[in-house]
């Protein structure tokens, strides 16, 4: 396997990401290719360096996390092109108000989603200008505009201890944000909630979705709400979870991207004039 690290990974590339050299291939099939849709930092009251919605940060980090797993990593701070996404087994979706998309950019995701791509959503990522529509994509969105935010400590309970996301995964807290007011589509199925603090409701906090598009194939989602301080999601647990996430939305076992693998030896040097 060649690796391939695009033009607009160098944005990580200069936040301090040190790529590794190229990494040995999968051992089921060829490597699993994820595109990091980034954006912006935002959040940036009242200093800048807060720790909170850094989406370059995120892209820097996880592009190494991924690249240290045998995966073909792309990325940018903007929503891929119908080219880079017909390179793409996995689209993680972590950036402000991820989603909200251009009528070119839903015509290359629904062409996306009919080949049966695979979509990780995490915190604002599941925010759109369209959550009715969006719902359709990753099983439940937030509507843009609205105040359907809180934050504090979130009791997170694992309803779907069954689910090869989740299970394993034990009752834990977090000190992040948590939304409610979600559009939801009738079949997401939560895999864990919690109580919104300051208010009187218990909301799903992540979920899975499964959904055939007519004429395609079948495309799987999973979305997470935290995520809102963005170095939680490198925490041990956090992060094994988006990766056992990114392994489910690629139709890979969960346990695939759990482990580091060594960097590629370079073969024997050719025979002299070949």
């Amino acid at each position: 396997m060649t690796l391939r690290v695009p033009f607009s990974l160098m944005t990580a590339a200069l936040l301090g990401c040190a790529f590794v050299a190229p990494l040995a291939a999968q051992d089921e099939g060829e490597p699993l290719r994820v595109f990091l849709r980034s954006g912006p930092k935002t959040h940036n009251f009242p200093v800048v360096n807060n720790g909170q919605h850094d989406y370059p940060a995120f892209l820097a980090d996880w592009s190494k996390i991924l690249l240290e797993r045998g995966v073909t990593a792309d990325g940018a701070l903007h929503f891929p092109s119908a080219e880079r996404l017909a390179n793409t087994d996995v689209m993680v979706i972590y950036a402000g108000d991820g989603g909200m998309v251009s009528p070119t950019e839903r015509e290359a995701l629904d062409a996306y989603l009919r080949r049966g791509g695979g979509i990780v959503v995490l915190h604002d990522g599941m925010c759109s200008d369209d959550a009715s529509w969006f719902a359709t994509i990753v099983g439940a969105a937030k509507q843009h505009g609205e105040m359907n935010w809180s934050r504090g400590i979130l009791k997170l309970h694992v309803v779907d201890r069954e689910h090869p996301i989740t299970r394993g995964v034990e009752d834990f807290e977090m000190n992040d944000e948590a939304f409610f007011l979600l559009r939801q589509a009738p079949e997401m199925h939560a895999l864990m909630e919690s109580p919104i603090p300051e208010r009187e409701e218990v909301v799903p906090q992540a979920w899975v979705y499964e959904k055939t598009i007519p004429g395609g194939q079948p495309h799987r989602a999973f979305v997470w709400m935290q995520g809102h301080y963005t170095a939680k999601l490198l925490e041990p647990q956090n992060r094994d979870l988006v990766l056992r996430a990114i392994a489910w939305a690629g139709k890979r076992p969960v346990d695939e991207l759990l482990k580091v693998r060594p960097p590629r030896r370079p073969g024997p040097p050719p025979p002299p004039g070949q």
